[in-house]
């Protein structure tokens, strides 16, 4: 799944807040996580726990991970859960 994209489309913080997704701050990446998506496979907690640790406040720290293997975490979130905005790419329209 395109950890980024929603039918097809590059996601931005407006759509993904309205959807009701909850922002976890990274410098180099944002990710949004939506609790009633969740299917709670584990792809996240079992891909990087030192970013996913459900026992933690906040339980994501997308800085405790790289940008890229944060990316490949959340690209494998088979509910769409998980996505991602990247600080480095220009906002999209």
């Amino acid at each position: 799944m395109d950890g980024n994209q929603i039918n097809g489309k590059k996601v931005t913080e407006e759509l993904l807040v309205a959807k009701g997704y909850k922002k976890y701050h990274g410098a180099d990446l944002d990710i949004y996580y939506h609790k009633d998506i969740c299917a709670h496979i584990g792809n996240c907690v079992r891909g990087n726990p030192n970013v996913f640790e459900v026992g933690r406040r906040p339980w994501i720290i997308a800085d405790n991970g790289g940008v890229e293997d944060d990316i490949r975490v959340i690209n494998s979130c088979p509910s769409g859960a998980l996505k991602y905005i990247r600080k480095d790419e220009p906002a999209c329209k």
